[in-house]
C-alpha cells in the first residue's frame, strides 16, 4: 500500500509495526483497543478467540514527531492441534517477522506456563527488540510480580519491562510512549482515520462471535465461526449485515438457536447494538446457523474469516 500523508504530518513523522505476543487469555486484545483508543479486537475471556490478525493502528506524538504504530494482534501462540490452531500460531509468527517491536505479554495471575515457555525458548533467538508487559498489575500481588519479572527477564533479553492493567490502563500511557520512541522516522502507512484495516465485514464478524461466547461460552464449544455473508451500505446510509454461525453438530444448532429462536435473537440484538456503535450507523443484522460437520478444515470458510489456510 503506497504511503497516505496528511496535512498534519512533516519529515518528523515515525510509523512502524509492533507485534504483540502472548500465550491465550494474557490480555492482549484488551491492550490493543487501549493503545488505539477504540474497540478492534475481539476481547473474549475464552481463550483463543483472536483469530484473525486484526491490525489496529495507533496515533501518538511522542517528541514533536507524530508516530504511527500498527500494531499486530497476534493470535494467542499455543500447541498447535488441528488445521485451525496451526493457522492461528503461523498468523502470530507471520506478525512478528517484520515487526519493529515484539510486545510479549504475561498474565502475572494465571502465567500458562507450558505456553509460555516455547515463546521464550523462540522469542530469546529472535533478533527483534523485545519489550516485557507483564499486565493485571491491578489484581496482582508486588512481590511475585517483581520475581516473575526478574526471571523472565534472565530468559529473554528484554529492552525493557512494563507493568500494567490493561483494563485500567494504568501504566499504558508509559508503555504507549516508549513504543512511538522504538518507531523509525518513515512516512505514514495509514491515512489518520483509518484506524483498523481489518475489514468492516470481518469486524462484524467477530463482534458476532465474541457475542456468541459471551452467551454461550459454557455450553458450545470452541468449534464455531462466524462466516460474513453480505455487508450492504443501504440507501438510507445504514448498513445490513447477512452472517452464518456455522457449527459441528446438530446439538450444537440446537443450542444457538435456543428454546423458540430465543438466544439467536438475544446474540442478535447484542451484536447488532454494538455493530451500530462501532460503525456509527443504523444496523440490519440477519443471523442464521448452519452445521458443517469438517468445518475447521474447510479452506475457503479459513479465507473467509480471515485467516491463511496452512497445512
Amino acid at each position: 500500500m503506497a504511503p497516505a500523508m496528511t496535512e498534519t504530518q512533516t519529515h518528523s513523522t515515525r510509523c512502524g509495526m509492533v507485534a504483540v505476543l502472548g500465550a491465550p487469555n494474557a490480555g492482549k486484545s484488551t491492550l490493543v483497543n487501549a493503545l488505539v483508543g477504540q474497540k478492534v479486537a475481539i476481547t473474549s475471556a475464552k481463550a483463543q478467540t483472536t483469530r484473525a490478525r486484526m491490525l489496529g493502528i495507533a496515533l501518538h506524538e511522542v517528541d514533536g514527531a507524530p508516530t504511527q504504530m500498527i500494531l499486530v494482534d497476534t493470535p494467542g501462540i499455543f500447541a498447535p492441534r488441528r488445521r485451525l490452531d496451526r493457522a492461528m500460531v503461523s498468523a502470530a509468527w507471520e506478525g512478528a517477522e517484520a515487526a519493529d517491536a515484539v510486545l510479549l505479554m504475561v498474565d502475572p495471575i494465571k502465567q500458562r506456563r507450558h505456553e509460555l515457555e516455547p515463546l521464550l525458548e523462540t522469542l530469546s533467538q529472535r533478533p527483534e527488540r523485545k519489550i516485557l508487559v507483564l499486565n493485571k498489575v491491578d489484581r496482582a500481588k508486588k512481590e511475585p510480580l517483581l520475581a516473575l519479572a526478574q526471571e523472565l527477564g534472565g530468559k529473554v533479553d528484554f529492552a525493557e519491562i512494563f507493568f500494567i492493567s490493561a483494563l485500567t490502563g494504568e501504566g499504558v500511557p508509559e508503555l504507549k510512549d516508549h513504543l512511538a520512541r522504538m518507531m523509525p522516522v518513515a512516512e505514514w502507512m495509514y491515512p489518520e482515520d483509518q484506524v483498523s484495516d481489518a475489514s468492516e465485514r470481518l469486524l462484524a464478524a467477530e463482534i458476532t462471535r465474541e457475542q456468541l461466547y459471551q452467551q454461550l461460552h459454557e455450553e458450545l464449544p470452541y468449534d464455531s465461526a462466524v462466516r460474513p455473508e453480505r455487508y450492504e451500505v443501504r440507501a438510507d446510509g445504514s448498513v445490513e449485515i447477512h452472517q452464518q454461525i456455522v457449527v459441528a453438530r446438530d446439538t450444537q444448532r440446537a443450542i444457538v438457536l435456543g428454546k423458540g429462536g430465543s438466544k439467536i435473537k438475544a446474540i442478535g440484538e447484542a451484536a447488532r447494538t454494538e455493530l451500530a456503535e462501532v460503525l456509527g450507523v443504523k444496523v440490519h443484522l440477519f443471523l442464521h446457523v448452519k452445521v458443517l460437520e469438517n468445518w475447521a478444515e474447510d479452506k475457503e470458510l479459513f479465507e473467509e474469516i480471515g485467516l491463511d489456510w496452512v497445512r
